[in-house]
């Protein structure tokens, strides 16, 4: 009998346990604003401009959830988070969608209460360094000082990486992303290392002379950047998920900020599923049928996203490469709205 308690006991907490993680549509839309967790100023990806308003491709994605859910992409508030904060303040609810240039991995997906929901930039770890120290591979990194954040994923990849090659390094770790990067700047380590991403945000935001610097070109690890939410609310999964295939499947068929309403109104039976004019994603995900309409409208499909804020219009100027359209050579595979 105590047994059959126990397991009574035991799912009745499961289930209240689902119902109470499974409320953060609800919770956002009795709020009126999303709550989203992005990094303390990272050019490129989230940081806040000379006017004090965030740009950058995560928070492109922060404000296509908002507008697929509220209807009006600026119903946002960014809440920067360093490192260490970031999957607590997710755990925790103090933020509904971490989308803070977070790499996948295996043990964030299954232990820490989180799952990721897509990807929305192909990664690398590399190195930035002076040209003038004359190394021109990461094989001559032998007896670096090398600049990293801490809480990131980074130390342990360098770590494997040196170990399988050989190479001593002397490792200055610091936990605030601005401080590491300043001491980088400051001469205190020969190398900075993290996702390639960061080393030309760095580059071209951070460095007196952008020039000077180089950044090496081999990459030693794989660093798939997406955003997360909590386990436990397939919903609210399925919402960020579709609202970041929705910018992809618009790049894919041509839709774009400057065309959707010539296509609202007659176009391809995908183009009319994507923007809610026949179909019923927008009932299947709990949102208005121009859910995916309000987000291209709103913030652009992806290649609009990718190339302001990192591309070619952007100081960083990132290739497309791995992160272009599969049917262009990349990675990116929308997945189809039917």
């Amino acid at each position: 009998m105590k047994l059959w308690k126990l397991w009574l006991a035991g799912l009745w907490l499961g289930l209240a346990g689902g119902v109470a993680q499974a409320q953060t549509l609800d919770v956002v839309k009795q709020r009126g604003y999303l709550q989203c967790g992005v990094t303390t100023g990272f050019a490129g990806f989230s940081a806040p401009d000379d006017k004090g308003h965030w740009r950058g491709l995560d928070i492109d994605l922060c404000r296509a959830v908002a507008a697929a859910v509220l209807g009006d992409a600026e119903k946002y508030k960014a809440v920067p988070l360093n490192a260490q904060q970031r999957f607590t303040a997710l755990q925790s609810g103090e933020i509904d969608v971490l989308a803070r240039n977070t790499s996948v991995t295996q043990q964030r997906d299954t232990a820490l209460g989180v799952i990721h929901a897509g990807i929305n930039f192909y990664d690398g770890q590399g190195f930035l360094m002076l040209k003038a120290l004359g190394v021109k591979s990461a094989k001559g990194l032998d007896g670096a000082t090398i600049c990293l954040q801490t809480g990131t994923s980074n130390e342990n990849t360098l770590a494997d990486w040196a170990r399988a090659n050989n190479i001593r390094y002397k490792p200055v770790v610091i936990e605030q992303y601005n401080e590491a990067v300043s001491a980088f700047a400051a001469g205190r380590c020969d190398v900075f290392s993290t996702d390639a991403s960061g080393l030309a945000a760095i580059r071209a935001s951070r460095l007196g002379n952008p020039d000077d610097y180089i950044v090496l070109p081999e990459l030693i690890s794989k660093e798939p950047l997406g955003p997360f939410v909590r386990q436990g609310d397939d919903a609210w999964l399925n919402i960020v998920k579709w609202s970041l295939m929705a910018m992809l499947l618009a790049e894919e068929l041509g839709v774009d900020s400057g065309n959707v309403d010539t296509h609202a109104q007659q176009s391809t039976p995908a183009i009319q599923r994507l923007l809610g004019g026949s179909g019923n994603a927008g009932e299947n995900l709990g949102l208005d049928a121009r859910w995916a309409y309000q987000i291209i409208k709103q913030v652009g499909n992806y290649a609009e996203s990718f190339e302001r804020n990192v591309g070619q219009g952007s100081p960083l100027k990132i290739e497309r490469g791995l992160n272009a359209l599969w049917s262009q050579g990349g990675l990116m595979y929308p997945l189809p709205i039917r």
